[in-house]
């Protein structure tokens, strides 16, 4: 399984005109926040992929009213469309900000949890308590997961990271606690986030805790593993197309 991952900045390969060469083979795309949604239309193009996306703390464009939506389950088939602010522009992606999908050509199960920890009172921001009444919601479909597919979740999607796995001394970059409780009951495979800022591309991105890998994808990041999803794409029908 070959994911790209991005976010927080346009100023990668994954918006190159080389896109198409260089991820030819991806099963599909998911953002991490921060990226302006315009821009996820680019490389979900070129690449013709599915593209999976959270809220970060900046670029917000869309936000209340994205979020406001209630429509149909995502992630089985259905296209969720975004309107642009002047009602005119579209983008077909799949929001998992506070949701839990399978994706229907993989058979992943992803679920997104985006957002920074409170620091100003702005759009995408929580308190901790926020953030675990946010993972509350998340139970029924996850305990849902488990009776049909055997496992609970295979990725989770973050815009912050988990308190003390990479992330921030100061308030705006602290990670969630509560996501460390997520890790140890449901036992993602990968928890992938952005927001910490790499100025040293061969900084440490992957971090361990338990049998979940987490990972910072800042920019871009190519998620190649052909042990994700514990078999998922064989119960989709599908065969992988990269891997170890």
């Amino acid at each position: 399984m070959r994911i790209l991952c991005i976010s927080d900045t346009t100023s990668s390969l994954a918006f190159s005109s080389n896109v198409k060469d260089i991820y030819k083979d991806v099963d599909l795309i998911i953002s991490c926040g921060d990226l302006p949604i315009d821009s996820y239309d680019y490389v979900s193009t070129m690449l013709s992929r599915d593209l999976y996306y959270v809220y970060g703390n900046h670029n917000l464009k869309n936000f209340r009213r994205a979020m406001r939506l209630e429509g149909p389950s995502i992630g089985f088939g259905n296209t969720y469309r975004i309107m642009g602010e002047d009602e005119t522009s579209k983008f077909y992606g799949f929001l998992i900000d506070g949701k839990c999908c399978r994706d229907k050509r993989t058979g992943l199960l992803i679920a997104g949890l985006g957002g920074s920890m409170r620091y100003n009172d702005g759009d995408s921001q929580y308190t901790e308590k926020q953030m675990k009444y946010r993972i509350w919601k998340l139970v029924p479909q996850l305990l849902y997961n488990k009776r049909r597919y055997g496992r609970y979740l295979d990725i989770l999607v973050t815009h912050a990271p988990p308190f003390g796995y990479g992330d921030g001394p100061d308030l705006c970059h602290m990670g969630f606690r509560c996501l460390l409780h997520f890790i140890d009951k449901y036992q993602p495979q990968y928890l992938v986030h952005g927001h910490i800022h790499l100025d040293d591309m061969n900084a440490q991105r992957v971090r361990e805790r338990g049998n979940t890998k987490i990972v910072n994808v800042y920019s871009s990041y190519l998620l190649d593993d052909e042990t994700l999803g514990a078999g998922s794409l064989r119960k989709a029908g599908e065969k992988t197309t990269g891997g170890l």
